[in-house]
C-alpha cells in the first residue's frame, strides 16, 4: 500500500462567512474575543464593527455587530458545532430564545456557495438578506460577493434593502483598539 505524501494531500479550503453579535456585558469586547476565537478555527479576516439597532424588543441594548471572513477546511455542520462551542465558552446557554439579549451570537451566514436546507443548518442563512446589521459589515469585507440562492451581489442586496433598524459604524480607530492589533492575527478593512 503507498503512501500519499502530506504536501500532496490538501485539504480543501472554503471561505465562510460569519455574522458575529453582542448586547449583554461589555459587547465591544465580547464581539472583539469572538473575532479573536475564530482564528482557532482558520484564517480570520473581519469587518469594522457596528453599532446596531436591536432586532424584537426595542427597550434591549443595542447590538455590536461585525462579520468575520473565515478560510477553513471543516464542513459546515462540523463549523456550526465549533461556533456553537465558542458561543458556549463566551458564556452564552445552549438553550436561547430568538431576538433577545446575548453575550454572543455566532451565525454561519454563507459556506462557498452551498445551499443546504437541514433540519440543524440552512446556508446561507434565512434572513441574511433581510438584515441590514448584517449586509453593511458583510458589503464592507466582501462587496461582490454573491448570494448563492438569488445570484444578486450583496452590495445590491444592500442597496435595495427595505430595513428600517438603525446601523451606526464605529470608526476604525475603535475597532482597532477593540481588537487588540497588536495580536496581528485579525484583518480589518
Amino acid at each position: 500500500m503507498r503512501r500519499a505524501s502530506h504536501d500532496r494531500v490538501r485539504q480543501r479550503m472554503t471561505t465562510a462567512f460569519i455574522g458575529v453579535g453582542a448586547n449583554l456585558g461589555d459587547p465591544c469586547a465580547q464581539v472583539c474575543a469572538a473575532l479573536r476565537s475564530l482564528c482557532e478555527l482558520g484564517s480570520v479576516s473581519a469587518s469594522s464593527l457596528y453599532y446596531t439597532e436591536p432586532l424584537g424588543d426595542p427597550a434591549q441594548p443595542w447590538f455590536v455587530n461585525a462579520v468575520a471572513q473565515l478560510e477553513t477546511s471543516s464542513e459546515p455542520l462540523h463549523l456550526l458545532r465549533e461556533l456553537k462551542r465558542l458561543e458556549q465558552r463566551a458564556g452564552r446557554p445552549t438553550e436561547r430564545e430568538r431576538w433577545v439579549p446575548r453575550l454572543l451570537d455566532l451565525d454561519l451566514l454563507l459556506f462557498g456557495e452551498l445551499v443546504l436546507e437541514t433540519p440543524e443548518l440552512n446556508i446561507p442563512h434565512a434572513s441574511f438578506h433581510r438584515r441590514r446589521f448584517v449586509l453593511e459589515p458583510l458589503v464592507e469585507l466582501a462587496p461582490s460577493l454573491r448570494d448563492p440562492r438569488s445570484g444578486m451581489c450583496v452590495r445590491e442586496i444592500l442597496r435595495t434593502l427595505n430595513d428600517p433598524l438603525r446601523v451606526v459604524r464605529l470608526s476604525k480607530g475603535d475597532a482597532e483598539a477593540a481588537l487588540g492589533r497588536a495580536s496581528g492575527l485579525l484583518h480589518v478593512p
